[in-house]
């Protein structure tokens, strides 16, 4: 189901974007990015207590103590809702000081439009934040189908009225309303499946002091995580907008992006683990069992990733000519350059929830701060001199050092996780990629994809033949098994609907 949604998502994303932004214009495109941006940073005000609301429900349920589990609820409840009104609070802030911030790269009907944006969107994270305990509380009691589908649903209705309303000459202030109007519905239906579904109870019969200080410790670490990741991939945006205006915004978005599809090939298959993991920490495996989970869950990982990955790289320059025109070719490189070294922390993605089941994640935090920092750093640097590309350069050059050099180091030292077995495994299984790679990139020589039809031909054999090399040379029993399964299942399923329905019609 999470690959489901990420199809419809990056399938509806890339027949959406260019109809957007023929209709909004690079810069008004680059205003809406850039207010999304500065937004972002209220997302993070959620302190990291949806890891803390899985983890402790994971303890609790596998001890059986079903009472604690609702007086935590409760607890819960008042903390998401101080949240969401300092996110209220903070918002307001934001607003009133924007015009101080951007006076000298955007005009002043810019800057208007960009508050009555941001107006929009505090009305939607402060509420989002307030409430944000039921969406957390459907996965901590693993209903991963349930909430996959109010999210598929959610992103095939939002192009479906937005839409319209472009075509209408209405603009990206009506697409934050339509954002809004959803979201909120979307609360709502999270509330009721978690009252009446469910059969969640609330209760705070005692504010368990030692309980609040052990979930705002284990809490405080994670919001710093998000704080650190929201800084890492929001502030470029922030920092071009002051430098170099709205269509730099606009044209290092585009390239960025790509960051946002790949993060969701991965997590898609780790953000399932946090309950297990949390589950194997309170019994107490052996370390060994940890450390295969992250290599198993690794490799499964690489095959998803590696496909992507020199897909982009073969084929990526051609997509985006095609997809929102020469005008953003530059956009290419700067995916690139957060792509390729992006691609380790995200099959090592398994590292993050160990950490957090294991409540180690103070190391990592400070590891975070110092590349964030020096991303900062680096991309005021390099901003002035090769504009959105410098940008994504020192991102790509902190994003090495912190998320790759260091943090591999950490798993193998101190998590005791084996890292030279796991790229043992990733490098037996690089064949393909590089393979891949290779015929991709002689593809492109000999047919120049000038429209949609050629382009989907090569990206057709180059797709067949990363599958067939990475079933029969890369893919074990475990791997292989995992695209059988679910085939065996629904043809099995298939037959058996088939078999009652002429079960039927003989009755008949």
């Amino acid at each position: 189901m999470s690959y489901v949604a990420l199809f419809i998502n990056s399938a509806i994303s890339i027949l959406y974007t260019p109809i957007m932004l023929h209709q909004l214009g690079q810069s008004e495109y680059g205003l809406y990015s850039l207010a999304t941006s500065i937004m972002a940073y209220l997302g993070v005000l959620d302190f990291g207590l949806g890891s803390a609301v899985i983890r402790y429900t994971a303890k609790y349920k596998a001890l059986n103590e079903q009472e604690k589990c609702s007086n935590l609820y409760g607890m819960f409840c008042v903390m998401y809702g101080v949240l969401g009104f300092i996110a209220l609070i903070c918002g307001c802030i934001l607003i009133f000081t924007s015009h101080h911030i951007f006076s000298n790269s955007i005009t002043t009907s810019d800057i208007q439009a960009l508050k009555i944006m941001m107006t929009i969107m505090v009305v939607n994270l402060s509420t989002s934040v307030g409430l944000g305990l039921f969406s957390v509380l459907i996965l901590a009691h693993e209903r991963f189908i349930v909430q996959k589908v109010i999210g598929i649903v959610s992103s095939v209705i939002s192009p479906l009225i937005m839409l319209p309303l472009l075509f209408m000459g209405y603009g990206s202030i009506s697409m934050v309303i339509v954002t809004t109007s959803l979201n909120l519905l979307t609360i709502f239906i999270n509330m009721y499946f978690c009252f009446r579904v469910l059969k969640i109870k609330i209760v705070l019969k005692k504010f368990d002091l030692s309980l609040f200080k052990e979930i705002l410790l284990f809490s405080s670490l994670i919001f710093l995580n998000l704080l650190i990741d929201k800084i890492y991939w929001s502030t470029d945006q922030v920092i071009l907008g002051i430098y170099s205006g709205t269509i730099a915004v606009s044209i290092y978005t585009i390239g960025a992006s790509f960051s946002g599809y790949f993060s969701a090939f991965s997590s898609a298959i780790s953000n399932v683990f946090l309950s297990k993991v949390t589950g194997m920490v309170t019994k107490e495996v052996p370390d060994r069992e940890i450390s295969d989970l992250f290599i198993r869950i690794g490799r499964v990982q690489y095959i998803v990733i590696s496909f992507a990955l020199s897909g982009f790289i073969a084929f990526g320059q051609e997509f985006i000519n095609l997809w929102v025109g020469t005008s953003y070719s530059s956009s290419y490189l700067i995916a690139l350059l957060i792509l390729i070294p992006m691609i380790i922390p995200l099959i090592q993605g398994m590292g993050g929830i160990i950490l957090q089941a294991k409540n180690m994640q103070k190391f990592k935090s400070f590891v975070y701060i110092a590349i964030a920092l020096a991303n900062v750093l680096l991309s005021i640097l390099f901003v002035q001199w090769w504009g959105a590309v410098g940008c994504a350069l020192a991102t790509a050059i902190a994003f090495t050092t912190g998320n790759i050099i260091i943090m591999n180091i950490y798993y193998w030292r101190r998590i005791k996780i084996d890292i030279p077995k796991f790229w043992r495994n990733i490098l037996g299984m690089s064949v393909p990629l590089l393979s891949s790679l290779i015929f991709g990139i002689t593809l492109n020589k000999y047919i120049h994809a000038d429209n949609w039809i050629f382009f989907l031909f090569k990206i057709s054999i180059f797709s067949i033949l990363y599958m067939a090399l990475m079933w029969f040379v890369a893919m074990n029993k475990y791997e292989k098994n995992l695209f059988k399964d679910p085939t065996k299942n629904l043809i099995n399923r298939f037959r058996k609907r088939k078999l009652v329905e002429s079960q039927k019609v003989e009755i008949l």
